[in-house]
């Protein structure tokens, strides 16, 4: 006989309803800010998950918990939790290796720094940004909260990490003024080499270790300013600090176009520049240093590919607050198979694709998930997300050689010069 007697702890640990409101309705902050990013620090992975009921169960409820515990739910559902997958873990096992050494370093003229690379809804800021993160924890914890190396009477904000994203029409004074506004620090009326003054001086102040800049894709080397911007970029790695570049398919863009990889060293090293000298930035290192990696989608041609995915889909299915849910609902039957068809192994698709299934059987009344009902979803076109298997990405057309700039520029005024990399 099927107990349908509701645990004690379930209207114990349900919040109220006003804090569930408040859960809705509270701003979330963008991360492209020094509070936003703290918010993202402090905040991540703390959402705890409605308590599992059957459809017995749920019943019992009085109507106004009844409602309480569907939104709260609700919210359980489209929050799935960020999982460590294999590809994931590649990325992770990199930047974490990257920020142990350059911060243990003592006396490198130029720290060696990280792209990641991927297509859409392949999770990299999601990556990138939760191991980063638990390396600010543990940073902190290192040195009590305390900047290392604050000046004694200053009140300055103490930011190991600096998330920003690249603008989307970069320049070097839009690129100065997006690092800038993360601080809140004043950039109006200032000209580059100020701006370019203020950055550095900035990420020095507040004990940056680490700069993560997202959507490097939208740099083009065919534009003389995005080529600026990337010198610029380039420049910091000078300034004692792990630079984090993610994108959307990077050697496709162009970037490492010029790149030259060091087996030994396992590194891309771009070429140098010829300004030796980017406005007060002293480039003392004549190769900028990264290393590439991809984060790759689900791929089921190996039994531990497979494996893999429905692990992926057990961590899914553990997170489902559905009353009609039963184990195995995502991983027996036909139904991993159905969703590798639907989304390719795309994580960000999958997440998707089950966050409205969710909420589709809760509407419904269903309160499961099967084919039938993941049919009714709509998630968009997989072949505008990533190529087919086998499809080699169209290269960038060769950019134009580079013209004279005036002295708005932060490079050195020596005239006309030919295509450079992007670093």
């Amino acid at each position: 006989m099927t107990d349908t007697t509701v645990p004690r702890d379930v209207l114990t640990g349900l919040p109220s309803r006003r804090e569930i409101a408040e859960l809705i309705l509270s701003d979330t902050p963008g991360r492209d800010t020094f509070v936003g990013w703290q918010h993202f620090r402090a905040t991540r992975g703390l959402l705890v998950p409605a308590h599992r009921l059957s459809a017995a169960q749920w019943r019992t409820l009085p109507l106004r918990r009844r409602e309480d515990y569907d939104t709260y739910r609700q919210m359980t559902n489209v929050n799935l939790p960020l999982q460590q997958t294999p590809m994931a873990q590649q990325v992770s096992r990199l930047i974490d290796r990257r920020l142990s050494a350059n911060t243990r370093k003592r006396r490198d003229p130029t720290l060696a720094g990280v792209v990641v690379s991927g297509w859409g809804q392949y999770g990299k800021t999601a990556t990138v940004c939760r191991v980063v993160a638990a390396f600010e924890d543990r940073w902190l914890r290192l040195h009590n909260s305390v900047n290392p190396a604050s000046v004694p009477g200053t009140l300055d904000l103490h930011s190991p990490v600096a998330y920003v994203q690249a603008p989307v029409t970069a320049t070097p004074k839009s690129t100065c003024v997006t690092i800038l506004n993360f601080f809140r620090a004043p950039s109006r009326s200032l000209t580059l080499p100020q701006l370019v003054r203020q950055v550095a001086e900035s990420l020095r102040d507040h004990g940056v270790k680490v700069l993560i800049i997202d959507d490097i894709n939208r740099l083009r080397v065919n534009r003389a300013d995005d080529q600026d911007v990337l010198d610029l970029i380039g420049a910091f790695m000078g300034l004692d600090i792990t630079l984090i570049l993610t994108g959307v398919n990077i050697p496709g863009t162009g970037l490492l176009r010029e790149a030259r990889w060091h087996a030994q060293q396992r590194s891309w090293a771009m070429p140098p520049l010829e300004s030796t000298r980017i406005h007060g930035l002293e480039v003392a290192q004549a190769e900028r240093r990264f290393e590439l990696v991809e984060l790759d989608r689900f791929r089921t041609a190996t039994p531990a590919g497979i494996q893999a995915f429905v692990n992926h889909l057990q961590g899914i299915e553990e997170h489902l607050r559905l009353l009609n849910a039963r184990d195995g609902m995502l991983t027996e039957g036909t139904m991993p198979e159905y969703l590798m068809r639907r989304t390719n192994g795309v994580v960000g698709l999958l997440g998707r694709l089950i966050e409205d299934g969710s909420l589709e059987a809760v509407a419904s009344g269903r309160e499961f998930l099967d084919e039938s009902l993941l049919d009714e979803i709509v998630i968009g076109r997989d072949d505008l997300t990533h190529p087919p298997d086998g499809e080699i990405a169209a290269q960038p057309a060769k950019p134009a050689k580079r013209r004279s700039r005036g002295r708005n520029t932060v490079l050195d005024d020596r005239g006309p010069r030919d295509d450079q990399v992007a670093g």
